[in-house]
């Protein structure tokens, strides 16, 4: 049941980035090129909780996996990630995914500390689905 679940979760953060792979339609977002690295470093680093947040759940450690998704995803995390400077250059659409997958992240962690895996991955979905909104939306090259 879990390594299905997981299979799931990463075939829905993948499938949609596939879908329009022979023609560009997502709107390009131009930072300046320190904020654009600053960026790019961001979403690596959301990849690397993520991941981090799934091999957790794997092995039934969801205290483990609140801590990541609060630390590294959460609202609170995004001061660490220059948001503000970032924002500044961001259409409308793509801020609030931004907000939504930060604020799904804190109610992941909240749903995750209270011990019950099946709602953990449940709560873990509108994390994820932000992430694929916004990289089907949006695109910075």
């Amino acid at each position: 049941m879990m390594e299905k679940m997981i299979l799931i979760l990463i075939l829905c953060i993948f499938a949609n980035g596939t879908a329009n792979a022979e023609e560009e339609t997502r709107q390009y977002v131009k930072f300046p090129p320190k904020l654009q690295l600053k960026q790019l470093s961001n979403m690596r680093d959301h990849m690397a909780a993520l991941n981090g947040i799934l091999e957790s759940l794997a092995f039934d450690e969801l205290d483990e996996a609140a801590d990541i998704a609060e630390k590294r995803l959460g609202l609170k995390a995004r001061h660490s990630h220059d948001t503000g400077n970032l924002a500044k250059y961001m259409p409308k659409g793509m801020k609030q995914a931004g907000y939504n997958m930060h604020s799904a992240a804190t109610h992941f962690a909240e749903v995750a500390k209270k011990g019950n895996l099946e709602s953990a991955y449940e709560a873990l979905i509108p994390v994820t689905q932000s992430c694929v909104e916004c990289h089907a939306a949006y695109r910075t090259r």
